[in-house]
């Protein structure tokens, strides 16, 4: 079984431990990023009406967890934080940060976890609008802090190939999709997350496997 795990190198070690014992792993980073600086992400933070204010913190990526310190002066007393995904948790637990809410699946799940506004999105430039537009049609306040953007990679023609040749790629984000999906057989089963990048791929693709966690080597294993 040829494997393609994709996210940026240093971060794909748990999905490969999680890999039947006799498949072939490559590494293929379909996206970089590039983080924005501190100060002015927290001028922009200070700028906001609502600093001081914000009911809950919805910290969408493990990427955003250095910046989350910074956020955590916006909310008012007793706010909450709410993580999308256990991969985020526990980037924020790594920077002592209590996480309140665990979104296991999507963005989405935590809609039913707010009650009121308003709330801080911080994340990606491209910001996922499930969530927002949710939280938005019940009347609750929105914004968004922008603290990183992620870059489509440019891939190599090795790269390419093992992407064309793979059996199983784990992707996990949208964004990635967008740089694999031209690459990616019919027959390839694409890994992913959680049920906001299994819309975006099932949309373009048929075999999807959603949810990462060890038991994904029993299923691959399957296969």
């Amino acid at each position: 079984m040829r494997v393609v795990v994709t996210r940026e190198r240093g971060h794909n070690a748990e999905l490969i431990s999680w890999l039947p014992d006799d498949a072939s792993v490559s590494e293929v980073p379909l996206t970089t990023t590039r983080y924005f600086d501190t100060h002015e992400v927290l001028d922009t933070l200070r700028a906001s009406d609502n600093f001081g204010h914000f009911r809950a913190l919805v910290v969408t990526s493990a990427r955003s967890a250095l910046y989350v310190a910074l956020a955590r002066e916006a909310l008012a007393p007793g706010g909450t934080v709410l993580s999308v995904g256990t991969a985020t948790a526990r980037a924020l637990e790594n920077e002592d940060v209590d996480v309140d809410v665990v979104g296991d699946t999507g963005v989405v799940d935590l809609d039913a976890e707010i009650a009121d506004g308003p709330v801080l999105l911080l994340g990606a430039a491209a910001l996922r609008e499930e969530l927002a537009t949710t939280l938005t049609s019940r009347g609750v306040v929105v914004e968004k802090l922008t603290c990183y953007e992620t870059v489509p990679a440019v891939l190599t023609p090795d790269e390419e190939l093992e992407l064309r040749e793979a059996d199983v790629i784990f992707v996990g984000a949208p964004s990635a999709w967008l740089v694999a999906t031209a690459y990616i057989d019919p027959r390839t089963w694409v890994v992913v997350p959680g049920s906001t990048t299994a819309g975006v791929v099932g949309r373009h693709h048929e075999r999807v496997i959603e949810g990462w966690s060890p038991g994904v080597k029993e299923h691959l294993s399957a296969l």
